[in-house]
């Protein structure tokens, strides 16, 4: 992994283990693991434990983080009427051929 090049090495193996312990095996959820380890240290503690007490891991991963922030996508669905237009038009020969037969 790359991220060892950013990221102090007992940040990393925080990482790896808490992603380790919730079953993440994506580089993805381990980074951001890492990163909250690196977060933790900075910040001051935290008098509350958070509702899974302690031990408890929560891991989000980068694409559901990001299918979970799209915009809405206001564009019209898309139409296959000019196509079914041309399926219909008839030959002006009147030929022996069904429509939609090969000659």
């Amino acid at each position: 992994m790359l991220l060892a090049r950013h990221i102090p090495h007992e940040h990393l193996v925080a990482g790896l283990a808490t992603a380790l312990r919730a079953g993440a095996l994506a580089a993805d959820a381990v980074a951001l693991e890492a990163r909250k380890a690196a977060q933790a240290e900075d910040d001051p503690p935290v008098t509350t434990l958070p509702s899974g007490g302690p031990g408890s891991a929560t891991v989000t991963f980068l694409h559901e983080w990001r299918l979970a922030h799209l915009w809405p996508d206001t564009r019209p669905l898309p139409s296959v009427t000019p196509y079914d237009q041309l399926l219909r038009h008839r030959r002006a020969s009147g030929g022996a051929h069904p429509e939609g037969e090969a000659q």
